[in-house]
């Protein structure tokens, strides 16, 4: 059984209040459901599953409430409907409100890759769907994280082709829960995959100036 080993930008914005609490953010009083996790002959199931288990390639999906304000943020804990829904549609990860496009494409806040691969980011994988432009100004202002480092990108396409989720193993008549892997539409693997967040491949990226794009925000 082949899977992707491909990691994806996973940059977390954190806000220091909770007046503008990322929308694909969990709160407290939302909670991941436990069902009961069976082996089929094309993959992994729920013993009592329902429609709005799968997406519409029929991936497997973390069972999750919805509860969204209620409790306290969790900036570390992405919702997965919700961010599913925003990498589908393209919606800003924080307002879900549309994001900020120009003639080189949509606004993407990556973590910067240039180290690792000298055609970077073009092809990068991620998780994170794209910003506009009020909500890039406050992250690089606010959260923690994006102030140690981040890259500011443009992108003409992109294209929600796979999942970010607990890959399981049949062994020995049961199931086991492996690792968090990346694994595309169309690879037979997909179906032993519990799916939290929806990848997306970004295709014609242009790397904005970083110094020139805080300044702009700040204005």
């Amino acid at each position: 059984m082949e899977q992707s080993r491909t990691t994806p930008d996973q940059r977390r914005l954190h806000f220091p209040d909770s007046s503008a609490v990322p929308f694909v953010a969990s709160w407290s009083g939302e909670k991941a459901a436990a069902p009961g996790v069976i082996a089929t002959r094309r993959g992994v199931a729920y013993a009592d599953e329902t429609l709005h288990d799968r997406d519409t390639a029929s991936v497997l999906w973390t069972r999750y409430g919805v509860a969204q304000g209620r409790g306290e943020p969790l900036y570390g804990s992405i919702h997965p409907l919700r961010q599913r829904r925003a990498m589908r549609r393209g919606l800003c990860q924080v307002c879900a409100g549309p994001p900020d496009r120009d003639e080189l494409g949509v606004l993407w806040l990556l973590d910067d890759g240039r180290d690792d691969r000298s055609d970077w980011p073009e092809g990068e994988v991620t998780t994170h769907p794209p910003v506009c432009l009020p909500c890039a100004k406050r992250a690089v202002r606010a959260c923690p994280h994006l102030r140690t480092g981040h890259v500011a990108v443009r992108v003409r396409h992109f294209i929600p082709d796979g999942v970010y989720g607990t890959l399981f193993r049949p062994r020995a008549g049961r199931l086991e829960a492996g690792e968090d892997v990346v694994t595309y539409y169309g690879d037979p693997a997909i179906g032993w995959v519990i799916a939290g967040q929806q990848t997306a491949t970004l295709i014609g990226c242009t790397v904005v100036n970083i110094p020139e794009s805080v300044g702009s925000w700040d204005s």
